[in-house]
């Protein structure tokens, strides 16, 4: 299977305190707020009927709430639940959780925070709140990969049941966050790009 046999069906970039869908300003909000601010900000404003958001770290909230938007509209919620699959990726795993896990253990250790102290338990959370039950991925590496989100996510639409696939970039260490997300799918539909590297380098650098 090449690239061209994939399509990219959408994508949401959430930076400098603000949310991009398919390429367009969504929502931005004021850059002083610090980013548990803007997170709660952004839940209010895009969901604000999902208790659990308020108990997961800043990793799984940039993550959920990036596919909250750009699944909002998209047809895959309709697929089965194993046609639905995940790879995603970042430069400090859970480090940032991990940091704030480590300053509880000198008194009581926060088994709320224990359980975020794996990185992919921010697909965890997505799959929880749309039901996704396909094969799902997460990769460690220095900064956002077009090619590998390219590569790997066509061959798993290649060589698995799955139908569609999120695949991109989830970082966070103490302020600094930028999330990347691509809904990635076998099938073409509206303004559908072939899923190449350069197409997602396009819109990771071109959406601002």
């Amino acid at each position: 299977m090449n690239s061209a046999e994939a399509y990219i069906t959408g994508s949401c970039i959430i930076r400098d305190h603000g949310i991009w869908l398919n390429g367009a300003l969504l929502w931005e909000a004021d850059r002083g707020m610090d980013l548990q601010e803007w997170l709660r900000a952004g839940y209010d404003r895009f969901s604000g009927q999902y208790p659990k958001f308020h108990k997961m770290d800043a990793l799984s909230k940039l993550g959920w709430l990036a596919a909250e938007v750009l699944l909002k509209h998209a047809p895959v919620q309709a697929l089965p639940p194993e046609a639905v699959g995940m790879v995603l990726s970042n430069r400090s795993g859970s480090l940032d959780t991990d940091i704030r896990y480590y300053a509880t253990v000198k008194d009581i250790a926060s088994p709320a925070l224990f359980v975020y102290t794996l990185p992919n338990i921010v697909m965890g959370e997505i799959c929880i709140r749309h039901g996704f039950k396909g094969e799902n991925t997460f990769f460690v590496s220095e900064n956002f990969d077009p090619t590998l989100m390219s590569t790997y996510p066509v061959q798993l639409l290649a060589t698995t049941p799955l139908q569609a696939c999120l695949c991109g970039w989830v970082e966070v260490m103490g302020e600094d966050y930028e999330v990347a997300l691509f809904l990635t799918e076998k099938m073409p539909r509206g303004q559908a790009l072939p899923l190449t590297a350069t197409a997602l380098q396009d819109i990771y650098q071109n959406t601002k």
